[in-house]
């Protein structure tokens, strides 16, 4: 696939690129700055963008707002945003809507190289990848405004889990249970949300998204 890096800081903007090459990538540019970014999307038109939030001149949320000119702009195009640590609000407007193509993920995640470049395949084939810290503070959100009172235990985690993008055989080895209790634990979640469930997990996930972030 070809992707489009930006961030401002150097060693890691040219690790990243490394990383990505090496796994078979094609960087068609690496910029250090938000309006970089939105020109190089419109020059080149990549299949993905990997920004960071916090880019320059102010160093607070250029890349984020970016991003989410991006998606707006260009749907077609993943955006996976890599930030030190969850930004709330933005969180939720970039999961917005149609959810899929996108991913939010702490910088720690980069961490483990295997599973970030599975995030990156993921987001860029239609998924979405969020990281759990960004799940446990977008659910924290969703109980303030609304309660999650009617699901038990066992389906509050598993809906974290779906909105992390697992699929039910990997919710299954995650609880240790079998897939058969999965999904009725997915179904029961459905029913008592009141949203209506789809034939394939992807757009389960995105269903239980934008309930989580209230969509206007």
């Amino acid at each position: 696939m070809r992707v489009v890096i930006a961030e401002d800081f150097a060693l890691l903007r040219e690790g990243l690129a490394r990383l990505l090459a090496e796994d078979g990538h094609e960087v068609v540019a690496a910029v250090a700055d938000a309006q970089d970014l939105i020109t190089a999307v419109e020059t080149l038109q990549p299949d993905i963008v990997v920004t960071d939030v916090r880019m320059p001149p102010s160093h607070t949320d250029e890349g984020l707002r970016a991003a989410l000119v991006i998606r707006s702009s260009w749907p077609g195009i993943a955006v996976l945003v890599l930030s030190q640590y969850v930004e709330e609000r933005y969180a939720s407007e970039l999961l917005a809507g149609d959810s899929s193509r996108v991913g939010y993920l702490l910088k720690d995640r980069v961490a483990d190289i295997s599973e970030f470049l599975s995030d990156v395949r993921r987001v860029a084939e239609g998924g979405t990848a969020l990281d759990p810290e960004v799940v446990t503070q977008l659910l924290a959100r969703s109980r303030r405004r609304d309660p999650l009172d009617s699901l038990t235990r066992r389906e509050r985690e598993v809906i974290q889990l779906m909105a992390e993008g697992r699929s039910n055989a990997a919710i299954a080895s995650a609880l240790f249970v079998g897939e058969g209790a999965v999904e009725k634990h997915v179904s029961s979640i459905f029913a008592k949300l009141g949203l209506l469930p789809a034939e394939d997990d992807h757009r389960r996930v995105l269903a239980v998204l934008h309930y989580l972030e209230g969509a206007p």
